[in-house]
């Protein structure tokens, strides 16, 4: 799972980051992986985002920051909620975190290529029998 915590929907970066993570959201599920994104905005908002850019992933509306903090995504400065991302083996291991707010799209780039390698150390653990 790529588990992706972003500040607001429609700001620039965080809609860069979405349409981003859209775009690159087959090779996801190629891996074996799954989407969510999260920020405090509400459903509401969520909907409406998910639907003007297409996104194909769920959205998940962390009204309390609750979700955000049990992960331990900070804020910058205090102040802006912080752009974290996830990524969570299938025995719920996280495998990787990167966290930058002026990179939004290096985010799905970090994600795939960790997904990339979790994938090898996968299939040279089970090689499948011929």
């Amino acid at each position: 799972m790529v588990l992706y915590f972003y500040p607001k929907d429609e700001s620039p970066g965080c809609t860069r980051e979405a349409c981003t993570f859209r775009d690159s959201y087959e090779l996801f599920t190629d891996l074996g992986a799954e989407v969510i994104g999260v920020s405090a905005d509400t459903v509401e908002s969520h909907k409406a985002f998910a639907e003007r850019h297409n996104l194909p992933f769920t959205l998940l509306s962390d009204l309390n920051n609750t979700v955000r903090k049990l992960y331990g995504a900070t804020s910058t400065f205090g102040l802006i909620p912080g752009r974290v991302t996830f990524v969570i083996d299938k025995k719920g291991i996280v495998r990787h975190v990167f966290s930058s707010q002026l990179q939004p799209e290096k985010h799905i780039e970090e994600a795939r290529e960790i997904l990339k390698k979790i994938g090898k150390e996968e299939n040279s653990q089970n090689p499948q029998s011929s």
